[in-house]
Order: structure tokens, then C-alpha cells, then sequence
């Protein structure tokens, strides 16, 4: 009876494998560049690997001097091989790599061959590794494979691609701070973590783009944090961590909770973002601090006017100061701020820029002075979020949004809506500079 022969495949097909290395011997025969790519990756998994080439790359020299390798400086001699789990032909000389290939396939032991990919045994996949995850690639072609290879590794890094663990998931809190509000300025450590999350509580100020990419069984907790509506308290959202955390699942959130989180017990990762008390002004051209006008520069969050028994901030010394003022959630108290400022010391003409929605595509800018801030913001409708910077580097801002005009430039980042003229109070700064 005629037997069906097994159907031709157009290409080889192989058939991948995790090689677990560790204390197991590795014979690289050749010293050049394929080895000095190889060796690293091979000690990284615990080999214990034994190269043999007359010379060897200055990295592989360093690696033998610190005792990571067995370097036998001679040729390849048969017999090699012997006691070998793997074996790595990347010799200059094609004969020799030939011959290696021989007596590991004699031995039935695996066998890479660097100059000849058809006479390999085993071929070696373009591989990387994010956090514990390990990726190989193999298509026939080395370049695709690589770069197939990065856009996995990257998507990785980044969160873009969601691989959540499930056997091995801690528990806890990880505290995510979400940028200045554009979801590209998040930190690429942070993203990754907002991709693990099996809870995220979000609030106003942070990235909600990236809501959307979160896994369709991810808890979404909205806390509020909108300005005169409805919010959790602190209290509430610190109850909302902890409870989650100790549910066994990894809560995203950023904010005022390492305290809280630490005394209940529950473990805490922080991830700082960039701040928005100099993302923000960046973003929008102005330098806190500037060779010949400023050399230092001053934060503060105006939870609380002037004047407040509340207050921690001695505004005096902040209107005796030349340095940069940059105000976080100061537009409610920007009349009693302005008027204090002057009260003590600052210039009514000294220069003030507000922006609105920083990093948005709806960023916007408003120049002002001290004297008329109060009324300029009630005319534009300014509402939160905004940060406010005060002193003299904002005339250099006005100066760079009008050349940046002059060029054709567009707004914040160059790419969307084309920007809205520049105020004539702007104009005046930059007359006055």
C-alpha cells in the first residue's frame, strides 16, 4: 500500500525553544564581533561558557581577565566539543566553522553556525528581554526578525502593548505620576505599570487617553478632583487603595497616598512624572530661570490665599525675591496673590504668563502684568488646570512665542492647530525687554 509522503513546506520551519543554561557548558569557537554579541547574552542566562579563539575583541579579553569566561587563546582542536550542551561556530574561516558543526552533529549536540545559517542545527533568534519576559524572533530574515523583534520589545517598554501578568501578580499600589496632562509625557516605566494594573484611580489632571487602552476587565475608579463638583475625599480614595491592594490586585494611582498606604501595610512603588511646574512653562517656551535675567526659581501651591492662618508661604520674601514665581492651582487666588506681591515689594509692570490646558492641543497662553492679571483672566474665561509664572523670564517668552510666529510656527508641539496671535499685551513685554 502506497504511503503519503509527509507535505513539502516551502521553507524550514523551526521549532522554538527556551534553553535553560545555567552551570551548563557553552563552546564559542571564534573571538570577533558575532562572539563579543553572543557571550554576553549567554553568561546573562548562566552559562558556563568556554571560548576558544587565538584572539578575542577587548570585551571578551575583559571578560576573561574578571574569570566570567574560559578563554583557551589556541585554534579549534577536535575533541572541542566534548561535554558541551550548545556549541557556537563564529569563526573567521568557513572550514573551521564546518568542522566544529560536524563533530557537534557526530555528538548530537546543537550547533549554531554564525557564517552558514542552512548547515545550523539550531539557529539563534533576534531576542530581547523587558522586565522577565524573554522574546525571540525568527523569519529567515535577520534584519525583520530584529525588527519585528524591537517593535515588540518596545511596545513592551512602553505599555503600548498590554501583557499582564497572571501566575506571578503582586500585590500593592503603585503610585503613577501622569505627566503634565499630554499622554505621550508619561514616563515609560509608568505606562507599563498602568498596563498591569487590575485597579486604576484616575482623576482630572491625569492622561485619560490612556483609559481607553487599559484592558476591557480593568476597574476604573474616577476620583473627581474637578474643581467645585463632586470628588472623593482624600480619605475615600485612600480606602479605596488600600481595600483593593489587599483584595490581592495592583492598583494604579498617583498622588497623596504613600502615607496612607504605607501605615495600612501595603506596598507602595512610586513613579515620578515630569512636573507640570516646569513641563508646563517649557511647553509653552518659557524658561524658569535664564542666563542673565534669572537664576532661580520658586514653587509654590496656592491651596490657600495670602493671609490664611492656613498659609505656610511667606509671601514678603517671595516679592523681595528677583527668582521665577511658578503657582500651581493659584486662578481663584490670583487677586490676593497679585495684590500681596506688590504690597511687599514687587513691580506692578512685573510680567506674568498663565497657561491654560499645558500640553493640551488646546494649550493656550495669556500675558499679563501683576496689576491686571486678575482682570485679564476673568475676561479670557481661564479656567483650571493652569499654572501661573511670574518674573522676568516671561518677556523672554513672549519674545520666542513672537519669533517662533514669525517662522510659521504652530502651537505647543508644531503638529496641530495653528496658534492664536500673539496678545498686544505680549507685544508690550517684549517692547519693554
Amino acid at each position: 500500500m502506497p504511503v503519503d509522503s509527509p507535505p513539502r513546506r516551502e521553507q524550514d520551519e523551526a521549532y522554538l525553544l527556551g534553553l535553560r543554561l545555567d552551570g551548563r557548558r557553552v563552546v564559542v569557537v571564534g573571538g570577533g564581533a558575532v562572539a563579543a554579541r553572543r557571550v554576553p547574552r549567554l553568561l546573562a542566562a548562566g552559562a558556563d561558557v568556554m571560548l576558544i579563539s587565538p584572539a578575542v575583541t577587548p570585551a571578551l579579553e575583559e571578560l576573561a581577565v574578571q574569570r566570567r569566561i574560559d578563554w583557551q587563546a589556541r585554534e579549534y582542536r577536535a575533541g572541542d566539543c566534548a561535554s558541551a550542551w550548545l556549541v557556537i561556530a563564529c569563526a573567521g574561516p568557513s572550514p573551521v566553522n564546518a568542522a566544529v558543526a560536524d563533530e557537534a552533529e557526530r555528538n548530537r549536540i546543537w550547533c549554531v553556525r554564525a557564517d552558514d545559517a542552512a548547515a545550523s542545527t539550531v539557529w539563534t533568534p533576534a531576542g530581547g528581554r523587558v522586565g522577565d519576559a524573554s522574546v525571540g524572533v525568527l523569519t529567515g530574515d535577520p534584519r525583520r526578525s530584529a525588527a519585528i523583534r524591537d517593535a515588540i520589545t518596545t511596545g513592551l517598554q512602553s505599555g503600548t502593548i498590554s501583557a499582564r501578568h497572571y501566575r506571578r501578580r503582586a500585590a500593592g499600589v503603585a503610585l503613577v505620576g501622569g505627566g503634565p496632562g499630554d499622554p505621550g509625557l508619561i514616563t515609560v516605566r509608568g505606562r507599563r505599570l498602568l498596563a498591569e494594573a487590575d485597579v486604576v484611580i484616575a482623576d482630572r489632571l491625569g492622561p485619560r487617553e490612556l483609559l481607553a487602552e487599559l484592558s476591557p476587565d480593568v476597574t476604573v475608579i474616577d476620583a473627581g478632583k474637578v474643581p467645585y463638583r463632586r470628588q472623593m475625599s482624600q480619605d475615600e480614595i485612600n480606602e479605596a487603595l488600600i481595600r483593593h491592594a489587599r483584595d490581592g490586585t495592583f492598583v494604579g494611582r498617583g498622588g497623596e497616598e504613600m502615607l496612607a498606604c504605607l501605615r495600612a501595610g501595603v506596598p507602595v512603588t512610586v513613579v515620578p512624572g515630569i512636573s507640570s511646574a516646569i513641563g508646563v512653562p517649557t511647553s509653552a517656551g518659557l524658561p524658569v530661570t535664564h542666563r542673565g535675567t534669572v537664576q532661580d526659581f520658586h514653587v509654590i501651591s496656592v491651596h490657600v490665599p495670602p493671609g490664611d492662618e492656613g498659609s505656610t508661604v511667606d509671601w514678603p520674601a517671595l516679592a523681595r525675591s528677583d527668582g521665577t514665581l511658578v503657582l500651581l492651582m493659584a486662578l481663584d487666588r490670583i487677586g490676593p496673590v497679585a495684590r500681596t506681591l506688590i504690597k511687599h515689594g514687587r513691580s506692578r509692570k512685573c510680567p506674568v504668563s498663565v497657561i491654560a490646558d499645558g500640553t493640551l492641543p488646546t494649550q493656550r497662553t495669556i500675558y499679563s502684568t501683576l496689576e491686571h492679571v486678575e482682570r485679564r483672566l476673568a475676561e479670557e474665561g481661564v479656567r483650571p488646570p493652569a499654572v501661573v509664572v511670574i518674573g522676568d523670564v516671561v518677556t523672554i517668552a513672549a519674545e520666542l512665542a513672537e519669533l517662533g510666529r514669525a517662522l510659521g510656527g504652530g502651537d505647543h508641539d508644531g503638529l496641530d492647530a495653528a496658534p492664536s496671535p500673539v496678545p498686544p499685551l505680549a507685544a508690550d513685554l517684549i517692547k519693554r525687554a
